[in-house]
């Protein structure tokens, strides 16, 4: 008895060990998605057998692309501070340009009357970083706008804020010339004049894809009757810390077998997972269609295999929209309740790209602008079975990385085939995710992204410079 309680025990304290671990490392991964930067502010330095070293730039590793920049007054605009991929991605520009010495100050579009919970926290980690959150109108903004080198607009709604304020409003002739428009957006509904109306006269576009600028080319032209200034292609980069997990051979193993404890899959079963915010744009409910063709497939062709389960993650439990329960009613209609597993939605999605074998990267209509959760994936080894649309055909090798099925309702069956090609052929399954972790390696890191931005920087810098002469 004394052994059984000593066993039971033993085992507890294991359990509450992998527990704390994998919350400890999990705080660490949502740091990197929040701030994408591993060194504090460039205003320190570290005395190295007396050297003074820049914290931004570690010993062993090259200078940033980005040093240029030091010393100048960057402003960023964002439409919200969300937890969402357009205001993060901006925070890690923040970041990065802080690591260089850059003097950068933060404006929100639509911040909320009443600072939520949210808000407080990244504000808090810019300010933190030596990032200046000021209000999205009055003097100083306008102020700090007339002084900076450099105006970052982020997405394509945030060109409003030039009209919020009337000095702002007066002066926007004066500010076009040095202003930089990152757009991510693919959907119709952007391509309003209110909203872009400046964009012409801006120094220079930025999107993450280059079929998603061919569309805001022709779109812009064809609907606005509008031209495009010139527009810079930047895919995005893993960050070091994402890296540093998908490499990490023991932090893996322990995610993998927590999650998948947690959701009730064995450690042979097959997992394929969707991760996204849960919305009718982003298909989980053909993903749904597709899952439960493929067992079907299974069945019908009397295939051996491992039990294969689906994981959704970017629910909302507590929204409870028609969207949502759509997809929960389908599972319980088809009797799948064992197979199909719902996720929150959460920022920390290294757990879940350790614990699964595949990720369906299913967006609709024009896909993805980029979609970095598909170059996370790849970090961690594994192939992607995504839509031949949007960003996803600049990142997926059809064949090689992946697998690539059309959209609509036109896709469920080549996916349904697909998730059985890759649950049937254990070895092509692995290659493929090999064979996209070196696609990551050749092109979508962090110190990659830096590059390219840094190309466009010099380039939008230069043409202000040579308004301000003229």
């Amino acid at each position: 008895m004394a052994k059984q309680q000593h066993s039971a025990g033993w085992v507890a304290s294991q359990k509450r060990w992998l527990l704390a671990f994998l919350v400890m490392l999990s705080v660490s991964t949502l740091i990197a998605f929040f701030i994408r930067a591993a060194f504090d502010s460039c205003d320190r330095n570290l005395d190295v057998v007396g050297k003074r070293v820049p914290l931004g730039s570690p010993i062993g590793t090259s200078p940033s692309p980005l040093r240029f920049m030091k010393s100048k007054l960057v402003l960023l605009v964002s439409h919200e501070l969300s937890l969402s991929g357009g205001p993060l991605l901006l925070m890690e520009l923040a970041f990065l340009l802080r690591s260089v010495g850059t003097e950068v100050c933060w404006v929100t579009i639509q911040r909320p009357v009443h600072t939520d919970e949210v808000t407080y926290s990244l504000e808090n980690k810019m300010l933190d970083r030596g990032v200046q959150v000021l209000s999205e109108k009055g003097q100083e903004a306008t102020n700090i706008a007339l002084k900076a080198d450099l105006i970052v607009l982020n997405t394509a709604v945030a060109g409003k804020w030039m009209e919020l304020d009337a000095t702002l409003k007066e002066n926007v002739p004066h500010l076009l010339p040095k202003v930089l428009w990152w757009i991510h957006e693919m959907r119709g509904h952007y391509f309003k004049l209110d909203y872009v109306k400046h964009l012409p006269a801006v120094a220079g576009s930025m999107i993450d894809s280059h079929v998603t600028a061919e569309y805001w080319k022709n779109r812009t032209r064809e609907r606005l009757g509008i031209k495009m200034p010139e527009t810079f292609v930047v895919h995005l980069g893993n960050s070091k810390e994402l890296m540093e997990v998908a490499e990490d051979t023991v932090a893996k193993r322990v995610l993998r077998e927590h999650v998948r404890e947690s959701l009730g899959v064995r450690s042979e079963d097959l997992l394929f997972a969707i991760i996204n915010s849960v919305s009718r744009g982003k298909g989980q409910d053909l993903f749904l269609r597709s899952f439960y063709e493929s067992l079907r497939l299974v069945q019908e062709k009397k295939l051996q295999l491992p039990k294969m389960h689906a994981v959704v993650v970017g629910s909302d439990m507590t929204s409870h929209t028609k969207f949502e329960s759509e997809l929960r009613n389908f599972v319980k209609m088809k009797k799948i309740q064992d197979r199909v597993h719902f996720v929150n939605k959460t920022l920390t999605v290294a757990p879940y790209l350790a614990a699964i074998d595949v990720l369906v990267q299913n967006s609709q209509a024009r896909g993805e602008c980029f979609g970095r959760i598909t170059i996370e994936a790849m970090a961690f080894q594994l192939p992607v079975l995504g839509t031949a649309a949007g960003g996803t055909t600049e990142i997926v090798v059809n064949g090689t990385t992946g697998l690539l099925h059309p959209v609509g309702k036109e896709g469920v069956t080549p996916l349904a085939k697909n998730i059985v090609k890759l649950a049937t052929h254990v070895e092509r399954r692995l290659t493929m995710g090999k064979r996209g972790y070196e696609r990551v390696k050749e092109r979508f890191l962090e110190h990659h992204m830096a590059n390219r931005i840094a190309g466009v920087l010099k380039v939008v810098l230069q043409k202000s410079k040579s308004h301000s002469d003229a």
